[in-house]
């Protein structure tokens, strides 16, 4: 195949289930899981990537009377072994044997493992009678197939009972948060808070015309699952969809390498969503990959896109909240004989509904997906608020906002006591999404039914443990019951919620100056296309610094690719290659050095001087998960970054140039 990802299979070679055989699949599991001595309140951990059989045990667990906690599959084996321990998990299915031996080892290693009964292989053919050991007991190890038949023989009354007994306000899921510092922590979640955020997500998605007629919805299944984006979109509201609309979805799954090989536009193009969740590094992926191959077209051609986009961009501008939603003149032409086909290119060209979430997204990604005819619909919520409590419609988003609180929610900014988290006072409403004065500013809160019901403390770890966990529900949700974010924010006169910061993110400056570093690096980055990603340093300094990644083959967050400069990078200097090389390269350090000036020249990044960044450095690899320095959902974490460079930050410090060399 010459490197390439094999295609998409015909249509007529896929596997296929309808609900009814999700369902019944999902009681024969159950029962399964019950013959293998899965008990009420257990938990069923899943380790490996998007599959059915992965859908089937999440919704198996529930039948069985227990809840799913499912693993990143990029757990380190001794993360995934404290999360089956503190879950109380007793089954774990997993994709993967060699992650499964490992996990067995992490488990030992803890000494505490004394729950897991068994474990389920999906991606791999155990042998017969196949056991591990866990801490000198054996632990069987079977294949989903036989699960199926030992289903398939267990009698339905257990599980009618176990069904029967279960009441909303019980835990259905466990959703462990990546964290930047210590373990990951589990958020409960409902059966009354995952369908209320269902309900409420569907009233929104109805009025993009999405679920209201008898045909077919179609997604996209390759975010993990274990997280809470994934686990609300492809399971739970797909069921929702099914049992309360007049459409059904289909789920098409991804491959596990798809995002590793740049492959997604393949499999979007194979299944035409007409939903699609992106979150904003798998835009800006795409975005990358258009940009390259845009600035090879010559000619009129080139004249023909560049036309269709401005018009494209004229509309999008005009479509946002307060605008005319005008089509400039020719627009019609312009969608015709360009639009729509960088669309269907994309496999996008079916889509009702493009949105995005988990982290903030650029302006200049909005803009630039505007210009392709694409609106791209910010939201924002947490694990916490079983997904998202804003939305942005096709019809009321502006680009910089995460969208306006969803029913069933309040989300409002608040001046939070530092001591005391119950003593508050709302801020006073922006009178529009530039206006970011610090009086309008303060920690974004939301209210309603599907907040968590808290973090999960497991008596088996001690009391210490106990008490640790139930500090930290108290600490986020207030004795009002607004859940605190951590995010700095604003709320608009028009009810647009604009996250500015995040609170541990903030720098605190030598002169007590707070600092948000995200504008400012957003800035530097959509100023010099071949930047990956931006670090400011600066807290209790006199002045702050920056650690800079560009872009390179490979660097895909998971891991951090290789040397060998990629996308917007290489048209920097075409004539430097690699990142080793850039790092010595005039013409790349006056560009980062032009963009960064950018950003301290603009008053509303960096409203004065102790805002600016006066020194940086080129880093020679990227940030990536595999070195510990990105969480499960990309976020930065900053510590890491500054503990594994903190040699390098010093000496800029110490340095009097402004390009200081790695």
């Amino acid at each position: 195949m010459g490197g390439k990802p094999p295609p998409a299979l015909p249509d007529h070679e896929w596997t296929t289930w309808t609900f009814k055989q999700w369902h019944d699949d999902s009681r024969t599991a159950a029962k399964g899981f019950v013959s293998l001595g899965f008990s009420v309140h257990d938990s069923v951990n899943v380790w490996g990537f998007n599959a059915p059989e992965w859908m089937i045990s999440a919704m198996a667990a529930g039948f069985a009377g227990g809840k799913i906690a499912g693993l990143y599959p990029t757990d380190a084996p001794e993360t995934a072994a404290y999360k089956v321990v503190h879950s109380r998990g007793s089954i774990v299915v997993v994709e993967d044997k060699g992650k499964m031996e490992k996990l067995a080892k992490a488990l030992t290693a803890r000494g505490d493992s004394k729950r897991v009964k068994a474990f389920v292989a999906y991606g791999f053919e155990p042998a017969a009678g196949e056991k591990v050991t866990i801490s000198n007991e054996q632990v069987p190890v079977i294949s989903w197939k036989a699960l199926m038949e030992l289903g398939g023989r267990a009698i339905d009354e257990e599980i009618d009972r176990r069904t029967a007994a279960l009441v909303p306000g019980e835990c259905a899921a466990l959703v462990y948060t990546s964290g930047t510092t210590g373990e990951p922590k589990a958020v409960m979640l409902s059966h009354d808070s995952v369908q209320f955020e269902c309900a409420s997500v569907w009233q929104q998605l109805s009025s993009e015309g999405v679920g209201t007629e008898p045909v077919q919805e179609r997604i996209l299944s390759y975010l993990p699952l274990s997280h809470v984006a994934g686990k609300m979109v492809d399971i739970a509201a797909s069921v929702y969809c099914a049992a309360r609309k007049p459409s059904h979805v289909t789920v098409y799954f991804a491959r596990p390498y798809d995002l590793k090989v740049g492959a997604i536009k393949d499999r979007l193009v194979a299944c035409k969503p007409t939903i699609f969740l992106g979150v904003p590094l798998v835009w800006e992926k795409i975005a990358d990959k258009l940009k390259a191959l845009g600035a090879t077209t010559r000619g009129p051609k080139k004249a023909l896109a560049t036309w269709a986009k401005r018009l494209a961009l004229e509309h999008a501008q005009e479509g946002q909240l307060g605008g005319s939603g005008a089509y400039p003149p020719g627009y019609s032409m312009a969608n015709a004989l360009v639009l729509k086909k960088i669309k269907a290119a994309l496999g996008l060209d079916e889509c009702k509904f493009g949105f995005t979430g988990a982290a903030p997204m650029r302006v200049d990604t909005q803009e630039y997906f505007g210009s392709l005819g694409l609106n791209i619909n910010e939201i924002y919520g947490m694990s916490e608020s079983c997904a998202c409590c804003t939305w942005s419609s096709n019809v009321a988003h502006m680009w910089g906002s995460c969208g306006y609180q969803m029913p069933g929610f309040e989300v409002k900014a608040f001046r939070v006591d530092p001591t005391d988290l119950n003593k508050k006072a709302e801020c006073p409403r922006a009178p529009t999404l530039d206006n970011i004065d610090e009086e309008f500013q303060g920690e974004l809160c939301f209210r309603g039914r599907a907040i968590m019901m808290g973090y999960m403390a497991n008596p088996d770890l001690g009391q210490a443990h106990v008490d640790e966990l139930t500090k930290k529900t108290e600490e986020s949700i207030d004795s009002d019951g607004w859940l605190h974010s951590g995010d700095k924010g604003m709320v608009t006169d028009k009810g647009m919620v604009k996250i500015t910061g995040r609170y541990k993110e903030i720098i605190i400056g030598e002169g007590g100056e707070n600092i948000a570093p995200v504008p400012i690096e957003d800035h530097i980055k959509k100023c010099c296309d071949g930047i990956n990603e931006v670090m400011m340093i600066g807290d209790k300094r006199k002045y702050n610094v920056a650690v800079i990644t560009l872009k390179a083959v490979g660097a895909n967050g998971e891991v951090p690719g290789t040397d060998d400069l990629d996308m917007g990078a290489k048209r920097v200097n075409p004539e430097v290659t690699t990142i080793s090389k850039a790092m010595d390269d005039k013409t790349w350090i006056d560009a980062i050095t032009e963009a960064i000036n950018s950003a301290n020249s603009n008053g509303k990044v960096c409203p004065n001087q102790a805002f600016k960044i006066q020194k940086f450095t080129i880093l020679p690899t990227n940030f990536s998960e595999e070195a510990g320095q990105l969480t499960p959902t990309k976020k930065l974490k900053r510590q890491e970054v500054a503990k594994a460079y903190a040699s390098t930050i010093e000496k800029m410090y110490a340095s009097k140039d402004v390009y200081v060399h790695h």
